[in-house]
């Protein structure tokens, strides 16, 4: 495992912070990247308390910005020589519903959440191929049922979804694995990152103001029994080490019951019923 080398986006807090760490201690050369090099000190005192600060390596990488991306791969690959794994882990949060939001807000999201994705796995690409690599996209329970007030977040998660599904067989013709990992529920900063004042949210949603303050009741209540952002890591690192992973791969039990009914709704009637039951 020394010689192998994995990229993680979004490592600042949350899943990918401690996907840093997981794959430090399985004994990766890391490089965990974040938008905000400022932003390191929480991930540096805990792979110092690990005692893995030695296989890690900090860099910034913005994925919306495709010159940061370029840079970023150059830098590593002119280090380290080869690139075995990347985790697609940077995203957004986002609460908002179409009458109450721009198009560019949508695409805003699209563009953190999707075509992040897209920049740095295109970037990453031909590295995996050489190496026979793993490419690895952290999307959400929310890239398959769609939820009321997140319609943005779930069509950009749909859409990474759909993007590596797609690819992933004709990736495989040229030995490059792809999978999706699907969290549910993790207690981290992502959701408090979205920067919802409750109160004013419901006062400038107008006609969706009660349906509004029901789904974020809802919504506080699933996350006071969240998965823990390392046990949710610890399913990423597991598969980046399976010998045959699947191409989807949920993070807990109740994102497998989450993601398998929609699955299995052919109508779609099971899966609004549910999500509606969280707007009364």
């Amino acid at each position: 495992m020394s010689e192998q080398t994995v990229l993680i986006t979004g490592t600042s807090t949350g899943i990918g912070l401690e996907v840093a760490l997981g794959c430090a201690r399985a004994g990766w050369r890391t490089v965990a990247t974040m938008r905000d090099v400022s932003r390191a000190d929480r991930l540096r005192a805990a792979a110092d308390a690990a005692g893995v600060a030695g296989l890690i390596d900090v860099r910034r990488l913005d994925v919306t910005d495709q010159a940061s991306v370029t840079a970023a791969l150059a830098d590593v690959i002119g280090r380290y020589g080869r690139l075995d794994a990347v985790v697609n882990n940077a995203g957004a949060g986002h609460v908002g519903t179409l009458e109450q939001e721009t198009v560019d807000d949508v695409r805003a999201v699209m563009e953190v959440n999707f075509f992040g994705v897209l920049h740095v796995s295109r970037a990453a690409l031909p590295h995996l191929r050489a190496s026979r690599g793993r490419l690895v996209s952290v999307t959400s329970v929310g890239g398959v049922i769609g939820q009321p007030f997140n319609e943005a977040y779930c069509a950009a998660k749909f859409a990474v979804e759909g993007y590596m599904e797609s690819l992933a067989p004709l990736a495989a013709t040229v030995g490059v694995t792809v999978t999706v990992v699907e969290p549910g529920a993790v207690a981290s900063e992502f959701v408090a990152n979205v920067g919802i004042d409750t109160d004013a949210a419901v006062a400038a949603a107008g006609v969706y103001g009660p349906a509004l303050r029901a789904y974020l009741q809802r919504s506080a209540g699933a996350f006071a029994a969240a998965q823990s952002p390392a046990d949710a890591a610890a399913v990423v690192v597991a598969t980046l080490t399976d010998p045959e992973p699947a191409p989807r791969v949920q993070t807990s039990p109740t994102a497998r019951q989450f993601v398998g009914m929609k699955l299995s709704d052919l109508d779609g009637r099971a899966v609004t019923a549910t999500t509606a039951g969280w707007l009364a």
